[in-house]
């Protein structure tokens, strides 16, 4: 039998009110961490945030709809599905959603380490913004 896995995202766990999908961990992927993030049109509730003290790296595609990645520099990337975004641990940002919403894929990993999953991308772990 063939070693593969696929799922389509509404099937997967989600978390953070449903923003969130366990991409890794519905797929059983063990190196890396991997996820996706879907943001309503023109949010701004993806928090700013850095992996200064883990030292993750992450990448971001736009799977649909677009928007920008803004850095703390001010600057601000474009997020389609033409492009992917690599940005280093201690580079502060979030993502601003443009006007169809956007969901993305972001994956995950700390240069020169294995990967240890975040607590809360376990399949079962508690929701952390459920009420």
């Amino acid at each position: 039998m063939p070693d593969v896995t696929s799922k389509r995202f509404d099937e997967m766990e989600a978390t953070f009110r449903g923003s969130m999908r366990k991409v890794r961990a519905e797929l059983g992927v063990t190196s890396f961490g991997a996820q996706t993030i879907d943001l309503a049109p023109d949010s701004s509730r993806h928090p700013w945030h850095d992996h200064a003290a883990d030292g993750q790296e992450e990448m971001y595609i736009a799977l649909e709809g677009s928007g920008v990645l803004e850095l703390e520099s001010g600057d601000r990337l474009p997020l389609d599905r033409d492009r992917a975004i690599r940005v280093g641990p201690t580079e502060r940002r979030r993502v601003l959603a443009g006007p169809d919403g956007i969901r993305m894929l972001i994956v995950g990993g700390i240069p020169g380490r294995a990967y240890e999953p975040w607590h809360r991308t376990e399949l079962g772990a508690p929701d952390p913004l459920a009420d």
